[in-house]
């Protein structure tokens, strides 16, 4: 397929760029700076853009068949909730703008359940350096829930998210944190790549959140 990868420089995007190049598509890289990209793919081609522009970023777009996000307005960001909320709704616009129905956004655990009605997020010993961009992406969800038009899939990984193996052997969820015996909720970049491309290709969670873990 045809795909742009939003944020391809990133912690979890350099690997998704990886695991979408591997499988044979051809990806347009998004990044902010360029030059941070070194991988070398006739499959690849790698456009500047910010995020935050829905016009300027519905021209990048154009042509493809999904849209990838990986977007982040980083964690040392004193703006970072309002930051992330704006970028991604304009992420959510240029998709539209381009003419392209496809879009799969990497979010974050906070807004998974951890018992009914309670979410990772609003637990009393949820790390508070973790609050902000939790709570975006968790209100992003919210926002991205009322969209009809698009055939949108959030992703939201496990709690502990690190490099590490691709085994493309892991458990998938919807909306409940999962853990495994010990009671961790693990995951590397790799695999979520994995699940991430797994689901652009198979299309199981159209208009739907899922998770990944071990």
């Amino acid at each position: 397929m045809k795909v742009a990868i939003i944020g391809a420089s990133g912690f979890v995007g350099s690997v998704l760029l990886n695991e979408a190049l591997s499988r044979g598509h051809q990806v347009t890289a998004i990044v902010r700076n360029p030059e941070k990209i070194t991988v070398e793919n006739p499959n690849l081609t790698i456009k500047q853009g910010d995020a935050s522009d829905s016009d300027a970023l519905a021209t990048l777009l154009e042509g493809n068949e999904a849209v990838l996000s990986t977007f982040n307005a980083g964690w040392t960001n004193p703006n970072l909730y309002d930051d992330f909320l704006a970028g991604s709704k304009a992420i959510q616009e240029g998709t539209k703008k381009a003419g392209i129905k496809r879009l799969l956004v990497v979010g974050g655990a906070g807004s998974l359940e951890v018992a009914p009605n309670l979410q990772l997020v609003d637990t009393p010993q949820f790390p508070a350096e973790w609050k902000a961009g939790a709570t975006a992406a968790r209100d992003y969800l919210t926002f991205l829930r009322e969209e009809k038009d698009l055939d949108w899939t959030f992703l939201s990984p496990a709690i502990m998210l690190e490099p590490g193996e691709r085994t493309a052997n892991f458990r998938l969820g919807g909306d409940q944190l999962l853990t495994d015996e010990k009671g961790d909720s693990k995951i590397s970049v790799q695999d979520l790549s994995v699940a991430l491309v797994d689901e652009l290709e198979k299309n199981q969670f159209i208009q739907k959140r899922f998770t990944v873990a071990y």
